[in-house]
Parts: C-alpha cells; structure tokens; sequence
C-alpha cells in the first residue's frame, strides 16, 4: 500500500498543519505494515502555476523549450498521486482558502482523461478508490454558525476538489482558532493530535 504526504505550509517547523499531518502518517505507518510512503513539500520544490503555454502543450502543441522541465514535474506530481493509495494532506488557511502552492499541485492532478472525465451523464471522478486525510488549520473559527462561516473557502474547496475527481469521503482534522491566543492554539493542536492518533487503520 502506497501513502503520499504533501505539506503545503510556508511555516516550516513553526506550522500546525505540518505537525498534524506528519502524526497522521506517524499513525498510519504504525497501523500498517508495509505502508510505503513518500513525501513533498510544495513549498521547498514548488510547481509553477498554469499559464497559456501550459495548456498549449496539454493540448499538443510543443511545449517551449524552457518549460518542458516543469510539464516533466507536473506529469511525475500526476503520475504520484495516481500511484497512492492514500493521499495525507497538510493544508493550512491562508485569507480565507488554501495556499497558491497547494493550488498550483491540485491544477497538476486534476487532469481529464486522468482524474476524471466528462461522459453522456456529466462527469466521472476516476479517483474514488483513494483514502484522503487532510490535517487543516486555521486562525479562527470558520465552522458552521459562526459569524466568519461564509468566508470559509479551505475545507469547503477542498471537498469539492476531491469530489469531482471521485473521492466522496474526504476526512478531515481540523485545528481552528490557532491566532485566538496561546490556550486556544494549545488545544486546537491537541485536539487534532488526538484525532490523527485515533485514526482508523488504513
């Protein structure tokens, strides 16, 4: 069984969505014998984002010399996830939704004929047999009810990217009110420690 972890934080060791993440993994290797897992962080090697020229190249044109490294990046960040059979995700809230790094990686995966595809009756999600776990944090309180509600565009887009691609049942951990202060950053983390800690075996 393969497992891909993805960081997407600019906070290095200093972020709770990276803390999250990795006891998701640490708990999922643990439960699962012979778990193979790799790694990336789209912070350190990160994906440039889609331009014209990229979308030429997807439909055939020859690609520029100067980026041809970058479509041969994108189609191995594609050929990774297609790979995994687990996918742990580490996606922290920056104004309101994901980072632009974590954005440029889903514009690599979600490829039609690869990911998904439009047919007679809509669309077709052709991921739906993968396992995603998303460690999420965020500085306030974004849940439903809340004042902030409506501008919570990270968990929301995030399940809607899943979805479309096949994966219906997206599991999320979330540490919220991070940025309220120092006790409730202390339990936020706590609590989704715990929570990647009770995960369910792969």
């Amino acid at each position: 069984m393969r497992l891909l972890h993805i960081d997407s934080s600019v906070l290095g060791p200093h972020s709770v969505s990276r803390q999250v993440s990795a006891a998701i993994v640490d708990r999922l290797r643990r439960s699962t014998p012979g778990l193979q897992a790799s790694y990336r962080d789209l912070t350190l090697t990160p994906l440039a984002h889609l331009s014209g020229s990229h979308l030429a190249a997807g439909q055939g044109a020859t690609p520029e010399p100067s980026l041809q490294p970058d479509i041969a990046a994108g189609q191995a960040v594609l050929e990774e996830f297609l790979a995994a059979d687990i996918v742990v995700l580490g996606a922290p809230m920056y104004n309101f939704t994901i980072p632009s790094q974590l954005k440029a990686w889903i514009d690599r995966i979600l490829v039609a004929g690869k990911t998904f595809k439009y047919g007679a009756q809509g669309v077709e999600g052709l991921a739906g047999n993968k396992r995603v776990i998303v460690a999420i944090s965020r500085g306030g309180y974004y849940g439903a009810g809340t004042p902030m509600a409506a501008l919570e565009h990270l968990e929301t887009y995030l399940r809607g990217v899943f979805g479309f691609i096949g994966v219906k049942n997206v599991e999320f951990i979330s540490a919220d009110g991070i940025q309220v202060g120092p006790e409730h950053r202390e339990k936020a983390v706590a609590g989704a420690l715990q929570a990647a800690n009770n995960l369910n075996a792969a």
